[in-house]
């Protein structure tokens, strides 16, 4: 069921430029993703108007000309700010998912929003409920793995994780009970006992993030399925 999951290495936020000509999270940056035949990891918020919003900081300074954040505005004055000085504006889940149409696996990570968590995992369920396309999701936030599996969605939960304390550990075994399907681990906290238990006693995939160099495409190779890159076109 999900080897989709591990099947194509999966580009970050897209296959953009570090946010020169092709920005994160862009409808371009996806499109380039297609057209390497690599899968896309993408972040999403919730707009003012409930609707999940492929955009991974709170804060619309970073990427836009604009100041204040994702929550205050609504999808529609969302999708008329631009990315940078290019053509991109922020999209709608919505409207990724229907770019993207089921060509390569999708992984939605589903950022923390707070008190309004709920209305996240319900918006992000709801674009899903008709897409054909393979596509997971997954987050940090226990809440949000709550939230989402009470959805009812079909669509594989996963959670997204670091650290290799005890109790960073101890946290993600709690993880478990929310009934994911898989785990995005950060690569250089590899290799540890969580996701050594993962894969081999539970019998999960787990994908790394965020690879840059040879070292972690090496440490995924050794203790992880798949990785999530930046910066680079993997290769074979």
């Amino acid at each position: 069921m999900l080897s989709f999951l591990t099947h194509k290495p999966i580009a970050h936020r897209g296959l953009h430029d570090g946010n020169q000509d092709c920005f994160e999270n862009s409808l371009s940056a996806f499109d380039a993703a297609i057209a390497g035949d690599f899968a896309i990891e993408l972040d999403v918020q919730l707009s003012a108007d409930n609707k999940a919003i492929v955009f991974h900081d709170r804060e619309l300074d970073r990427l836009t000309a604009e100041s204040g954040t994702v929550a205050a505005r609504s999808a529609s004055e969302l999708r008329h700010i631009m990315l940078g000085g290019t053509s991109d504006h922020v999209p709608t889940l919505a409207e990724t998912l229907e770019r993207i149409d089921g060509r390569v696996p999708v992984v939605i990570e589903m950022k923390d929003n707070g008190a309004r968590n709920s209305e996240l995992a319900k918006a992000v369920a709801s674009d899903l409920e008709d897409y054909d396309g393979p596509a997971a999701v997954m987050s940090f936030d226990h809440d949000l793995l709550a939230a989402f599996s009470d959805t009812g969605s079909d669509a594989p939960l996963g959670l997204t994780a670091e650290g290799i304390g005890a109790h960073a550990l101890a946290e993600h075994n709690k993880a478990l009970a929310y009934g994911i399907s898989f785990v995005s681990y950060h690569v250089k906290a590899l290799p540890n006992r969580f996701v050594d238990h993962v894969r081999k006693e539970l019998g999960l995939p787990v994908i790394t993030w965020t690879v840059r160099t040879p070292e972690d495409v090496e440490a995924t190779r050794l203790h992880a399925d798949q990785m999530t890159f930046e910066g680079f076109h993997p290769t074979g």
